[in-house]
């Protein structure tokens, strides 16, 4: 009930065996970056999150403790030259 599987992929004894082991540790990844971060996050809302910002590329220790702030402007390594 912990892990919302809500259906099965694949039918035979390894494809659910490999279903269950994902979601299992998903579940110990997500409650560690929650024991890790200074914010006071709940599961729900970490995960939620995290599927927002799955591919924004962020320090994820540092919007762990601070996920509100403003994000630093990046640096460019290039400078494009102005044609016209």
């Amino acid at each position: 009930q912990l892990l919302h599987i809500k259906s099965f992929i694949g039918t035979s004894e390894n494809a659910v065996m490999i279903q269950i082991w994902t979601a299992l540790i998903t579940i110990l990844v997500l409650k560690y970056l929650k024991a890790l971060a200074q914010y006071g996050w709940r599961l729900s809302n970490l995960v939620a999150f995290i599927r927002l910002n799955m591919f924004v590329k962020i320090h994820l220790q540092k919007w762990l403790d601070k996920p509100f702030d403003e994000p630093p402007e990046p640096v460019q390594k290039y400078i494009q030259g102005v044609l016209f």
